[in-house]
Order: C-alpha cells, then structure tokens, then sequence
C-alpha cells in the first residue's frame, strides 16, 4: 500500500524561489539514494503565493518511514526550514490514487 504525506508551507518572502529549488533538487540530490521514492509534487497556493503545498508518495509505509528516520533527510530538511517563516502542517497517511498520465 502507498503511503505520503502533504506539506503546507508558509515560505519568507523573497526565498519563494530557492524553495522551490530546493524542494525540488531532493529529486536529483536525494531520491536516487532513497528506497521507495515514486512521486511528489509541489504547488503554488494561487491565492497566496508564499504558501507551498507538497505532496510525496512512496511505496509503502516502511520506505516512507525509513526516508524520515535517515540523518540525510533531517539535514536537507534543515535547508528547506531555512526559506519557511514558521513549522509546516503535514498530514502523512495512505495513498489511495497516483496517477502518472
């Protein structure tokens, strides 16, 4: 069963763009190195534009976990709290559709 979890991100001003930059160089930098890895994508609240919503899948529970217990993980998240004015929500949960067209 897929499992992930989606992110709400209240971005500083002006680091809008080296986060998203850096949310998505953890597809080059970190993926080919992490087991289960299959999706995510990070999106632009329309309404509020320094509000990024994330939303990662992998392939089950067990690889979702072992990425978020694993030191390299806790430092690229570091990174990213660097651009964020405040923690982010996340939600973590079953995926029950992914759809690559």
């Amino acid at each position: 069963k897929m499992y992930g979890t989606i992110g709400i991100f209240k971005i500083q001003p002006g680091n809008e763009e080296a986060a998203a930059s850096h949310f998505n160089s953890w597809w080059s930098d970190r993926a080919p190195k992490v087991k289960g890895a299959i999706a995510g994508s990070v999106h632009r609240n329309g309404a509020n534009p320094s509000e990024f919503i994330l939303s990662v899948v992998f392939d089950s529970k067990d690889t979702y976990e072992a990425n978020a217990a694993d030191p390299e993980q806790e430092k690229w998240y570091q990174g990213l709290r660097a651009f964020l004015a405040a923690d982010p929500r996340w939600m973590d949960g079953d995926v029950l559709g992914c759809i690559h067209v």
